[in-house]
């Protein structure tokens, strides 16, 4: 039914406005049979607190940002294909975020959070909606793609959770282990690996992952080929009464 709304002038009319209300900021979002599905704000579980932000399926891509002003004015753009977005449900916690789930892609994993069940349950039925027809029409499967790691939360860790020892402080800092999203001190992910899904330069890694990773790229190495590790010695919940709105011809 989605498709029906495609080149559509009320699908452009709503492309049009949200591109407007990115400005500069954003990319362009008009495409052929590109769809508006839907819309709305849900709390994205970011490095140090949980964050509003503004959310717009379409019928191939998933795109969010911050919001300056409500449905008027939204910066840092951020556009992630469906066809590589797997979603993991998060189950209710008591006294914490509820209504929650993953959403897990090549270059960006994290958690959001709807205001209600009903509207996680809209969330999730409509990408996956989308998902499960885009792979089919292009015949892809996820399965064979590498995910980012979705990052444990500056609030869940005050030590380092490499070395179980290292205290958190102003000047003992937070890293994140781009491979494993944990927690971790300097000394703990002194490493970097190339990770192309996520950068095109060499990222902190801990050193669980740096030595897993060296010894699966040994491993991928045929006998009699000098090995080339890619490290870096290579390079020298708030809440919100408004529902989402999803779009139908």
């Amino acid at each position: 039914m989605v498709d029906r709304l495609a080149n559509t002038d009320v699908n452009a009319r709503r492309i049009a406005f949200i591109e407007q209300c990115f400005g500069n900021s954003g990319q362009p979002l008009g495409g052929l049979n590109r769809v508006l599905v839907g819309e709305g704000i849900l709390t994205k579980m970011c490095r140090k607190k949980p964050k509003p932000r503004q959310f717009f399926l379409f019928n191939d891509v998933l795109v969010y940002g911050n919001i300056l002003i409500n449905k008027k004015k939204y910066n840092k753009q951020h556009i992630l294909p469906l066809d590589s977005i797997q979603l993991k449900s998060i189950d209710d916690i008591e006294d914490g975020l509820n209504h929650g789930w993953q959403i897990i892609s090549p270059s960006k994993s994290f958690s959001v959070y709807a205001a209600t069940a009903v509207e996680k349950n809209d969330w999730m039925t409509h990408i996956n909606q989308c998902i499960h027809t885009l792979r089919t029409r292009k015949g892809s499967n996820v399965d064979t793609c590498q995910t980012s790691p979705v990052w444990v939360p500056d609030v869940e860790a005050n030590v380092c959770m490499h070395c179980r020892k290292s205290e958190f402080s102003v000047l003992n800092r937070r890293h994140h282990c781009r491979s494993c999203g944990i927690v971790c001190c300097s000394s703990c992910s002194d490493k970097r690996w190339l990770l192309p899904h996520q950068s095109q330069k060499p990222l902190r890694v801990c050193l669980t992952c740096f030595n897993k990773l060296t010894i699966q790229a040994l491993e991928r190495t045929p006998l009699g080929v000098s090995s080339s590790v890619p490290s870096v010695e290579d390079f020298g919940q708030e809440k919100f009464s408004e529902p989402p709105t999803f779009y139908s011809p």
